[in-house]
């Protein structure tokens, strides 16, 4: 079978992470689009595979917890009525946790925004740790049946309340005038000032940047939430292994403990034909 170089290949994972729409990075790296798309769900699969494994027994001490939203297929309002409630088409919501610390991101996943999706992560997040937290999350009701399924009060858990100004409406491109925030205590003693979300929520700003399919007002949009996952997993395998933290100068995998260097985007696809020698075998 036919197969790129692994410089090829590398450079078009490379213009994903950064960015660049699909129809560019054919362009760029001079390959057909099928090529493009392909590799990307095979370098999904792989770094969602590799990540799994990897973030197993971390030693994680302060986690942030947070929804962001986007769209597959049409945007809500725009769903065919033989397609509304079908999960994938309209409104998808990606949730993320991230080590506040390390800014590692240990657990992700993609769903809607309810109960369910919440206690699917929060149960992964409590899956791979090994000793109490302090976990921040927003006001959002899911979170607290999460947290006492996933953790039985075993957590120091707080919420940041947001105060929004009386009267405010959302715009299309502006939300409600936040003036103020609040700490509200759940479960345990969580250090108060250390309750906060600002992490997580420049972590969502960073994703916005780092996939062409977050970004707004556009035609660059998800248009199958399979693929919309994949390209979540080559992003968190970029952000965790191989995009230096300006803060930290280190990635958050060698902050972590889980990664003695840098990792090149090479090293992803030689990751990926390792697992996929592996499943040969």
């Amino acid at each position: 079978m036919n197969q790129l170089p692994i410089a090829t290949r590398a450079q078009i994972l490379s213009c994903l992470v950064e960015g660049v729409s699909i129809r560019a990075t054919a362009r760029l790296c001079n390959v057909a689009i099928n090529t493009v798309v392909k590799l990307q769900v095979e370098a999904g699969a792989a770094c969602g595979e590799f990540q799994d494994r990897t973030f197993r027994n971390l030693t994680c001490k302060r986690i942030e917890a947070d929804e962001i939203w986007s769209f597959c297929y049409a945007k809500e309002k725009n769903v065919p009525e033989d397609k509304k409630g079908q999960f994938g088409f309209g409104d998808v919501w990606t949730w993320t946790a991230i080590d506040a610390e390390t800014k590692l991101i240990p657990c992700w996943l993609v769903g809607n925004r309810d109960t369910g999706a919440a206690l699917e992560l929060m149960h992964d997040l409590s899956s791979r740790l090994t000793h109490r937290i302090q976990l921040t999350t927003d006001a959002h009701k899911p979170y607290l049946t999460a947290v006492e399924s996933a953790f039985a009060g075993e957590i120091d858990y707080a919420q940041l309340v947001k105060i929004f100004a009386e009267g405010s409406k959302s715009g299309q491109k502006s939300p409600p005038k936040c003036i103020g925030s609040r700490r509200s205590v759940v479960t345990g003693k969580p250090q108060a000032s250390v309750i906060s979300t600002s992490y997580v929520e420049r972590q969502n700003l960073t994703m916005r940047m780092g996939m062409r399919r977050f970004t707004r007002l556009t035609n660059g949009f998800s248009k199958k939430v399979e693929n919309h996952g994949h390209a979540l997993a080559l992003y968190f395998m970029h952000y965790n292994f191989c995009r230096i933290h300006t803060t930290l100068r280190v990635t958050p995998a060698m902050q972590a403990g889980l990664a003695d260097r840098v990792w090149e985007m090479a090293d992803v696809v030689k990751m990926m034909d390792f697992l996929q020698i592996q499943k040969a075998a």
